[in-house]
């Protein structure tokens, strides 16, 4: 985001000695009331107005609780204020889904925090936590994606799902739909396919990237769902592969890289971020 052009006041909501990606973490996670005493210094020094609040992984229920308080807080001061929530619970793998924060957090999430949100990026197994229904086709992801608008959010995304890609099973579906409501209370609806190339490893950290890369782009290119999640799609494209080319060579001929080798080449992939060339295109539904 930074590198994008937007000043960033950050908040961790743990501070880990790594991501859990790794057979090993320490560290802390930040509660409900240490993250008030934060926020109440930005209060005193009134420097509290922000256009943006992007939240991701979290693994407690009062902290989750407290950023709602605090979106719904901001959004008074700025009713403009649009909040990009990645609902960040679980993941499929296999075809299983699990969840790998507290199951508790479920109820947050969809009774008190995807209301206040304006952008969400579930991945499917997300999405289906959230809505209580399965995907098995493409139809059943517009109807979720049409049941998380009716929750709040104008903008849903699904990042990544098991559906049959038309492109072949090389490839990863995302999904987007954006809906508004022009001035005379008709509502309009753009919905887009994403396809993208599948990298074989497990990375850590792709949806943090891809959230926050949507809240740029969805910023320069507010009407425009396909250019924002094209280029979106495109740079975690152009991270990935530098990633796993990168962690080829570390691991040498033969050996599957580990999550040191695996971690996301942020730094190095410093231009593809700024401007991403378009290698991935989206279809209009």
């Amino acid at each position: 985001l930074q590198v994008l052009g937007f000043e960033v006041d950050t908040v961790n909501s743990v501070q880990f000695s790594n991501h859990t990606g790794y057979a090993h973490w320490k560290g802390q996670v930040l509660n409900s009331d240490e993250l008030h005493e934060l926020y109440e210094g930005l209060k005193l020094n009134k420097v509290n107005r922000y256009d943006y609040v992007l939240t991701g992984y979290t693994r407690d229920t009062s902290f989750l609780a407290m950023v709602v308080d605090i979106v719904q807080e901001l959004k008074q001061q700025n009713s403009n204020l649009v909040y990009v929530c990645d609902p960040v619970m679980g993941d499929k793998w296999n075809g299983e889904g699990s969840m790998y924060v507290p199951k508790d957090l479920l109820p947050v999430y969809r009774d008190k925090v995807v209301p206040v949100a304006d952008i969400i990026t579930p991945n499917q197994f997300e999405a289906e936590l959230l809505t209580g229904r399965k995907i098995y086709t493409e139809k059943d992801a517009l109807e979720v994606m049409d049941m998380l608008h009716a929750m709040g959010p104008e903008t849903v995304v699904i990042t990544s799902s098991d559906l049959q890609a038309p492109l072949g099973n090389d490839y990863l579906i995302a999904l987007g739909s954006h809906r508004k409501t022009k001035a005379d209370g008709t509502r309009i609806t753009q919905r887009i396919r994403v396809e993208s190339p599948k990298v074989d490893a497990v990375f850590v950290g792709t949806g943090d990237l891809f959230a926050a890369m949507l809240l740029a782009w969805t910023h320069k290119h507010p009407n425009n769902l396909k250019v924002a999640c094209e280029k979106t799609v495109s740079a975690m494209q152009h991270v990935l592969q530098r990633t796993i080319k990168s962690a080829k060579v570390q691991a040498g001929e033969g050996n599957k890289p580990n999550s040191a080798q695996l971690e996301l080449r942020m730094v190095q992939s410093k231009k593809d971020i700024e401007n991403p060339e378009i290698i991935v295109k989206a279809t209009v539904l």
